[in-house]
């Protein structure tokens, strides 16, 4: 497969999980979310969906990038590939679980898991392009800051 077909791929696929982590977002938003008291340093709403845009892309790029590897270095391509499919699959159940199920204690819990499995991705990326695990840095910000702001809604709302 050619280089610039894997990464568009891996694009695709983290802009879907997107997609599909909004599907369940949006009736929340509008129902259960704006019932909840949030600590003082929540975003508006209308943030969310750019910045995770712009995540979903980065994360498919570096993603795309570690796949172009395999070639040189097969076994580290597919060890990283495992963590980010993982970190994938959390990402999106974070959704379901906090807007879902509307459970922002096991939300807290489960994205605490997403933090380290983004956390090793991003050191089995460094491994094999430092460019691509660099890429992941502004998702393991952004998820620390939701790790913090799901801290506070859990709190105040407990």
């Amino acid at each position: 497969m050619r280089k610039g077909l894997r990464l568009a791929l891996v694009v695709f696929t983290c802009l879907t999980i997107g997609y599909l982590s909004g599907m369940v977002t949006r009736e929340s938003i509008t129902t259960w979310y704006p019932t909840l008291i949030k600590p003082v340093f929540n975003p508006p709403n209308w943030i969310f969906a750019p910045v995770w845009t712009v995540l979903y892309i980065m994360m498919g790029v570096a993603g795309g990038m570690i796949w172009n590897r395999m070639e040189t270095d097969e076994a580290a391509v597919k060890k990283a590939f495992q963590f980010f499919i993982i970190q994938l699959g959390l990402n999106a159940l974070w959704s379901y679980l906090f807007f879902g199920l509307h459970n922002p204690l096991l939300a807290l819990i489960e994205i605490v898991l997403l933090w380290l499995m983004i956390f090793e991705t991003y050191n089995q990326f460094k491994k094999i392009d430092k460019t691509a695990a660099l890429l992941l840095l502004p998702y393991l910000g952004w998820v620390s800051f939701a790790t913090v702001l799901n801290t506070g809604i859990w709190w105040l709302n407990r």
